[in-house]
């Protein structure tokens, strides 16, 4: 059981999803605690709190009806090839085309999510059908294709015989594998990251590798994966608290802190400590866990808190001179997802 910080006593709730969510959809972006009309949706953040809603399993009052509006959201957002629009103005009019991006890979993230942790039947079937329709496509982007294997991973930890889930989970799992040896940047034997710099949802690629060796018996892929997620950590730690790669990467070399640091970042760095905790049991990874919970209850680079305890919603980013009080979907939802009870999950 994954500890939940000593700070927080206060049950979760959901009083900033609300104010964010309409019958639509939730709405991307507040000025304070105020939506933003004009920039409408994404399926982006609509997956993101598919998966939160999931999560909670009914323990918080109004999670099951923000999980249907999510997977409505989703599964409209869904093309019949599998492929995924992203943007929806307020007028309720799709504004893109559907793609790979990182909206496909979060969506099949969600989709994934639901069909494997749902208590509602309906939710779990309509997810697993949309599942399969868009895991089948791939993603020639790296971090859209680990968001989609870790929707596959929730499929394979229910179901391990699901041919489809376990397909995208390794060939993710070996997609990564293959960077590794391809750089040789001449600097530092020390810098054993895959890319050349970090960017964004950094700690999805170790936790795809976690979870393909935990879940498809291949231990070089979980040995790999916990020494990546190992080096992130330490990477990301500065005066003994988080300090994630800010907006703008993280190359060989640059010192922390950097700015701005995106709540997103420590919510990515929470599921694969989890994740990490789940496959080994190793109580160092449940401290990891609780230090990213730290960071949004103060122990950060600016020693403030990263959420509003009225609105229960979720500061945009963290900046050198302190947060940014916006308080959209993202970050509010990175938040609660941290701070989530996950002693079920």
């Amino acid at each position: 059981m994954i500890a939940i910080a000593n700070e927080i006593r206060q049950p979760m709730r959901l009083d900033h999803l609300f104010t964010l969510a309409d019958s639509r959809g939730i709405l991307e972006h507040a000025n304070g605690t105020v939506p933003r009309l004009a920039h409408g949706y994404c399926t982006d953040d609509n997956a993101r709190l598919l998966s939160f809603a999931v999560r909670d399993a009914g323990r918080t009052r109004g999670s099951e009806m923000l999980a249907h509006l999510a997977m409505r959201f989703v599964l409209d957002a869904q093309d019949p090839d599998g492929r995924v629009r992203n943007r929806m103005a307020f007028t309720r009019r799709w504004t893109d085309e559907p793609s790979t991006d990182d909206c496909w890979g979060r969506a099949v993230w969600s989709l994934g999510t639901a069909a494997a942790r749902s208590t509602d039947a309906l939710l779990r079937h309509r997810g697993f059908a949309a599942f399969e329709r868009s895991a089948r496509v791939g993603s020639p982007w790296m971090r859209a294709q680990c968001f989609a294997a870790l929707g596959a991973a929730e499929i394979v930890a229910v179901d391990p015989s699901n041919d489809v889930a376990r397909a995208l989970l390794a060939d993710t799992a070996d997609r990564i594998s293959d960077r590794f040896g391809y750089l040789d940047t001449g600097e530092s034997p020390t810098w054993l990251w895959p890319e050349r710099a970090l960017t964004y949802a950094n700690a999805v690629i170790p936790e795809v590798l976690i979870a393909s060796g935990d879940l498809l018996s291949r231990p070089r892929d979980l040995a790999r994966g916990l020494e990546l997620l190992d080096w992130l950590f330490r990477t990301e730690t500065h005066d003994g608290h988080l300090s994630v790669t800010p907006v703008g990467g993280r190359r060989f070399g640059d010192r922390a802190p950097g700015f701005d640091q995106q709540p997103i970042e420590v919510a990515a760095l929470a599921d694969a400590a989890h994740r990490a905790w789940i496959a080994t049991s190793d109580p160092r990874w449940s401290n990891e866990y609780v230090g990213c919970q730290n960071w949004f209850l103060g122990h950060n680079d600016i020693g403030v808190e990263m959420f509003d305890r009225r609105s229960f919603g979720g500061y945009d980013g963290l900046t050198s001179n302190g947060p940014n009080l916006n308080q959209g979907a993202e970050s509010t939802l990175a938040m609660l997802s941290t701070l989530q009870d996950r002693t079920s999950a």
